[in-house]
């Protein structure tokens, strides 16, 4: 079923008369929609529906659209947008996800396709130090303190309490803060870098043979291992260790980055911190969404989790305290 938003929009911009079909698409965890457009000449867009009217002048998708575009990195071309609908319409990248396309690929191909996300990472932020500027909306935004154990509260809050429904004591409450403060404080104080924010393989797009980023709105600056982490500790592909180590050397020889180790050892934070954000996101969409496919990716995530307590004597007190409450931590 269509909207009457699309109809509009299609009036407006003088399609109408070319329209084949309009198909709804399955949308992300945002309250966004999606529809794709198909022309009677074969050619399609999709046109994305905010929740209520947009200032394209203004609106973060656009802006970071631009910055990426001066990279240049491959993001969808924006065709047009209606403010008063709300509509942005944009090139049709298909609807090959990395994830997807990973599922029919030799691991040769499997390689390449992971070392070009790489490349992608690798240009966003030399690219991205070289054009900072006022005008980006990104350049304003970081994963400060603040923001970071934003996240582990909200991995309390609507995994632990929420999905699994417990009910943490006064204690485990102050202890976990404790532990947050750590984490946070450390990530907060390394040297930023433009992150996207979302760079997993559901968020990059298999189209005319290359990778496409989408869902890159929320770009801000964050650890240079932000993007990495969510590529290669993704809750929606197991990488084997061999190919995690591999990936990891690339990304450093691409940097030219000379300390392996301490990479690693913020990597491994950085990945603790998204893992559990993300059991977060996954409780929320579960439970306040009534969305339950996110349920499947939660042992993968979870499994992430583990291995870095286990990984770092430091993390002794904060795996005993989530051990205690959640059984695949143990």
């Amino acid at each position: 079923m269509s909207d009457p938003r699309v109809d509009a929009y299609l009036a407006e911009s003088g399609l109408v008369a070319q329209v084949s079909r309009v198909v709804p698409l399955t949308g992300d965890a945002s309250d966004r929609r999606y529809f794709r457009v198909i022309l009677t000449n074969g050619r399609t867009l999709v046109l994305t529906l905010h929740v209520g009217p947009i200032d394209f002048a203004t609106l973060p998708f656009a802006n970071v659209c631009e910055l990426l575009q001066q990279m240049p990195l491959p993001v969808p071309a924006i065709l047009g947008h209606a403010n008063a609908l709300g509509v942005v319409a944009l090139r049709d990248l298909g609807d090959v996800t990395l994830q997807a396309h990973l599922g029919a690929a030799s691991p040769t191909v499997h390689a390449a396709l992971y070392r070009e996300a790489l490349a992608l990472i690798e240009r966003l932020q030399r690219r991205g130090a070289e054009l900072a500027s006022d005008r980006y909306l990104p350049y304003g935004i970081s994963f400060d303190v603040e923001t970071l154990t934003w996240e582990l509260n909200f991995f309390v809050k609507h995994f632990l309490e929420g999905y699994r429904g417990m009910s943490l004591t006064a204690a485990e409450k102050a202890a976990l803060a404790e532990e947050w403060a750590a984490i946070t404080t450390e990530l907060a104080a390394e040297t930023r870098v433009l992150c996207h924010r979302d760079y997993h393989s559901r968020n990059l797009m298999f189209c005319d043979g290359s990778l496409h980023m989408i869902d890159f709105q929320d770009a801000r600056m964050g650890p240079d291992t932000y993007d990495l982490v969510s590529l290669l500790r993704d809750s929606y592909v197991d990488l084997t260790h061999a190919q995690l180590e591999d990936l990891i050397a690339y990304f450093l020889a691409l940097k030219g980055h000379p300390d392996a180790a301490e990479f690693r050892r913020r990597f491994d934070l950085m990945a603790l911190q998204r893992n559990l954000k993300a059991l977060g996101t996954f409780g929320f969409q579960t439970m306040s969404r009534q969305n339950p496919v996110y349920i499947q990716y939660m042992p993968r995530t979870l499994a992430y989790v583990r291995t870095n307590l286990g990984r770092y004597h430091r993390f002794g007190r904060l795996r005993e305290l989530l051990a205690a409450r959640v059984d695949e931590l143990k």
